[in-house]
């Protein structure tokens, strides 16, 4: 019995305790691609590294991750930048003009054929997405 209660407070004890202990505040934000470095072409299990380029509007964006999506031999690509909430602690954004910035993943080749790479561009006038779109063929 006692080690029922025992195991009953600590129980309490850690859904009582907050692991949040990060106060920082932010969105996740897809990012429209503007260039990428990718090669002309692929060999077979080798690695390459792929090199997008978007703008950074302002100091409160930070890279995360990529958003990245397979379907057979097609690859969607978009950069996700954090935004940092520009209220907290007193911290200010500034505008930054131009501010080209670079993230890169490493692309596995594991199939024949081509691959075709879309990046997210953005929406057009009528909220349809836009890529650019990039094949690649796998030489032997």
């Amino acid at each position: 019995m006692k080690k029922i209660f025992a195991l009953s407070c600590l129980f309490i004890f850690f859904l009582s305790c907050s692991t949040d202990h990060d106060s920082t505040s932010y969105t996740l934000e897809i990012m429209p691609v503007e260039s990428v470095d990718i090669p002309n072409e692929f060999e077979l299990g080798k690695t390459y590294p792929i090199t997008v380029k978007y703008y950074r509007p302002t100091t409160c964006y930070a890279f995360r991750n990529f958003y990245y999506v397979k379907e057979n031999n097609m690859r969607t690509v978009a950069p996700i930048n954090y935004v940092f909430d520009h209220e907290m602690e007193n911290n200010s954004c500034t505008d930054l003009q131009d501010e080209l910035v670079e993230a890169t993943f490493n692309f596995i080749v594991t199939s024949n054929g081509s691959y075709i790479f879309k990046f997210w561009q953005g929406e057009d006038n009528t909220g349809e997405d836009q890529y650019l779109t990039i094949e690649v063929p796998v030489i032997d």
